[in-house]
């Protein structure tokens, strides 16, 4: 009998450590990914953000400590179990592309029901709907290289999101792409986020994704969903992680980020040497060049 999993943490980290070749990656990290929150994980190059990740997804075991996902102790299951907690708990939008270049679209989003003996029909429902709801139903024949950037990118979290898990693993999504481009893919995870209840982890370096996506929520009506800033007391339930080589140096909400003087949170905030800005622009992301968001995605 499946355990009640609503009052436990989606994803814990407990005490978590790990090494590369004698380096430490991750020092005693302790964090805990409520029931529909988005946690926001930023931090310089290398300071261990998508080891987390892949930690939550069973591509890493730690050398001390524990990860759960929905109670479940990762270290405890088998390879079938493992197999069963990605496939139907969790998504993963890679930093890099991943997606199998020699095969359609509708089967790169396929592939994960298909091996996982989903019935032909029920893989057919599943995948068109979210090809649907990433804008690319009409694109389901097209190999990846017959697909731009930003459609490959939505084609990617299609994938990702198959099946509606209800975590969502999220590493620098919208990065490389073009301002409207990155505005879309942001949007969309809103989308997601929000109409699903998906909680998340959200890796980024760039630091004006994280208030955009923090204040905005989706709501729908019908078959419609619109998406705008929010009052304080109606924005999603999100945070703010920093680790610093490899441990968590901050965590607090976005106003505590933003204003906070720590040393690991002002060397990203007041960097002059990397790269801390994305090419997405939310100064006026609803102004007339944008289409309806429907109409998006």
């Amino acid at each position: 009998m499946e355990m009640d999993i609503k009052n436990i943490p989606a994803i814990e980290y407990r005490n978590v450590s790990l090494s590369f070749d004698e380096k430490q990656v991750l020092t005693n990290v302790n964090l805990s990914l409520q029931r529909g929150e988005m946690i926001f994980i930023t931090g310089v190059s290398g300071s261990g953000k998508s080891v987390l990740l892949r930690l939550a997804i069973g591509l890493e075991r730690p050398d001390t400590g524990q990860v759960f996902i929905d109670g479940r102790d990762l270290a405890a299951l088998d390879e079938a179990e493992l197999l069963d907690v990605r496939s139907r708990h969790m998504g993963m939008v890679f930093q890099e592309d991943s997606l199998f270049t020699g095969i359609t679209a509708y089967n790169n989003v396929a592939y994960r029901l298909t091996e996982h003996g989903v019935s032909e029909e029920e893989t057919d429902k599943a995948v068109l709907e979210v090809l649907r709801f990433v804008g690319l139903e009409n694109d389901t024949e097209k190999l990846p290289s017959e697909l731009s950037g930003g459609m490959r990118r939505r084609l990617e979290i299609a994938r990702a999101l198959v099946g509606w898990p209800s975590i969502m693993l999220f590493d620098e999504p919208a990065s490389g792409l073009d301002p409207l481009t990155a505005s879309q893919v942001l949007d969309l995870i809103i989308r997601a986020r929000d109409v699903f209840n998906i909680s998340s982890l959200y890796v980024t370096k760039k630091l004006d994704e994280i208030p955009y996506l923090a204040s905005h929520r989706a709501s729908q009506s019908g078959a419609n969903v619109t998406i705008a800033e929010a009052a304080h007391e109606g924005q999603p339930v999100t945070k703010v992680v920093v680790l610093d080589a490899g441990q968590i140096a901050f965590e607090g909400s976005v106003a505590e980020f933003e204003s906070s003087s720590l040393p690991a949170v002002a060397r990203l905030t007041h960097a002059e040497t990397e790269t801390l800005r994305s090419d997405f622009s939310p100064a006026d992301p609803w102004d007339k060049r944008r289409r309806p968001t429907e109409a998006i995605l």
